[in-house]
């Protein structure tokens, strides 16, 4: 009885191992992707099944369901932009590649200001939250119960008290650490809230390697907030262990934070299966910056490779620089190709990373691309003075972008992420001009992988191996 038992249970666990490998190989986002988990599934079920359930990836069928109920708003910042459509002589690179992975157009009268670490950041996010008039959208990956934390709970509270629509949402992987009570005390105060535990996202389910990694913040429709913040102290450089956190938000106006406000509306919709149109203004004002803008928001929802096809097509429309600061650097075949291809170009192609570790296989995964793309001239440079979290990136004196993608698989097939494009010189002069400060803080990799010490030498190659969901 007992022999036979086994032998069922080992049927069961091996069909079902082949069944997620086919499944895998028709649904997996790369090539690697479906070779790995086949490989992994049909050789050692007993871990490869459980894990499969969890971090099997493939595209997240539905979540832009709301793109198609909120098509009136798209189709009114589209016709909208036709009044405000940029000068083409103005427009340095091709934005068509980008309009196409939007599902947006470009526009112009749109504003910008760099906001360079957590101080800078969310002063003006709160100065921002405490002049609000009617709603308030708030949206981060991470929400810790800390003194920044409760400063953010108690500032949204009293926008509540004197009658501005708060809806707040955050993301289960990212805040499981968040306490139910620190939930409770804004919806008790009139907070709308998409409860991370009982939305329908991405959650503790069979859904656990996707994430959504945006970090938004919307007032009136009329300003905008994105970038690589989240809320806890460690942003503001109050953790000991990475000491000074090296991080970039950008404040936005114009008709961008329409745009911004549009993908948060999607959010809300698949959190809560909430329609926010009607509620919201979408009529808003321009800026006196008269910037070319557009809002470019990524995701395992997309039917392409919207991720990296946004870093290749940037890659590939540079001409005489693109610097990319990123916190990880784990990237997929394509984006290497390009890196390697815009140095032999003679493009200037500066890669910032940072030295020091938050997370170690990431850390590790990258000195197995590092020898690659140096070999072609381009440039790798680590910067010592704390943690750099920022995701920014320049081209030439065209093209300037702050977001939440980093440079790896993980941003650009499993996260939902969001990053904000100015085609304008002077976004891309500021860019560059707080970048060229960062690379004072850095030092270039000269070592190749047979030079690291042994940990490194050894243990990156084996970190390359889970470069699909790093």
């Amino acid at each position: 009885m007992w022999a036979l038992l086994v032998s069922l249970f080992l049927f069961g666990l091996y069909s079902t191992a082949v069944f997620f490998a086919v499944r895998a190989a028709q649904t997996a986002r790369t090539p690697q992707g479906a070779v790995g988990w086949v490989v992994f599934l049909i050789t050692a079920p007993v871990l490869g099944v459980p894990l499969y359930l969890f971090l099997g990836h493939h595209r997240f069928r539905g979540y832009r369901i709301a793109r198609q109920e909120s098509e009136r708003v798209v189709e009114g910042i589209k016709t909208f932009a036709d009044f405000s459509r940029p000068d083409p002589d103005k427009m340095g690179i091709n934005p068509r590649p980008f309009e196409a992975l939007a599902h947006l157009p470009v526009s112009r009268g749109n504003g910008a200001e760099l906001l360079i670490d957590g101080e800078a950041t969310f002063a003006s996010i709160f100065e921002a939250i405490e002049s609000a008039k009617s709603y308030i959208l708030i949206q981060f990956y991470i929400v810790r119960d800390d003194s920044l934390g409760q400063e953010l709970q108690e500032k949204l509270i009293a926008a509540a008290k004197r009658g501005v629509h708060v809806r707040f949402m955050t993301d289960a992987v990212g805040s499981y650490g968040l306490p139910s009570a620190y939930l409770e005390a804004m919806q008790e105060a009139g907070i709308d809230v998409a409860d991370p535990k009982e939305q329908r996202g991405p959650n503790f389910r069979f859904q656990l390697n996707y994430r959504n990694h945006r970090k938004t913040v919307v007032i009136d429709g009329e300003t905008g907030f994105i970038g690589g913040h989240n809320v806890g102290v460690e942003y503001l450089g109050q953790n000991p262990q990475f000491g000074h956190w090296r991080d970039t938000h950008i404040k936005m106006t114009g008709h961008i934070v329409r745009q911004l406000q549009l993908i948060f509306v999607e959010d809300w919709h698949w959190a809560r299966d909430e329609d926010l149109i009607d509620e919201l203004d979408w009529a808003g004002s321009e800026s006196e910056q008269d910037m070319n803008a557009l809002l470019v928001a990524t995701g395992p929802g997309d039917d392409s490779e919207t991720g990296a096809m946004m870093f290749f097509s940037a890659i590939a429309g540079a001409n005489e620089r693109v610097w990319i600061a990123s916190p990880y650097f784990v990237p997929d075949i394509d984006i290497m190709t390009a890196l390697q291809h815009a140095a032999l170009r003679g493009v200037d192609v500066r890669i910032l990373v940072p030295d020091v570790i938050d997370h170690k296989l990431p850390w590790l995964a990258a000195f197995a691309y590092f020898d690659e793309i140096r070999e072609c001239g381009v440039k790798v440079l680590r910067y010592t003075d704390g943690f750099l979290h920022q995701k920014a990136f320049v081209v030439d004196d065209t093209l300037a972008a702050v977001g939440t993608t980093n440079l790896d698989n993980r941003s650009f097939r499993l996260n939902f992420e969001a990053m904000a494009l100015f085609f304008d010189t002077r976004a891309a002069d500021a860019v560059a001009a707080m970048l060229e400060k960062d690379f004072a803080s850095s030092y270039e990799l000269t070592r190749f992988l047979a030079q690291q010490p042994a940990h490194i030498r050894y243990g990156a190659p084996l970190a390359r191996l889970f470069a699909p969901i790093l």
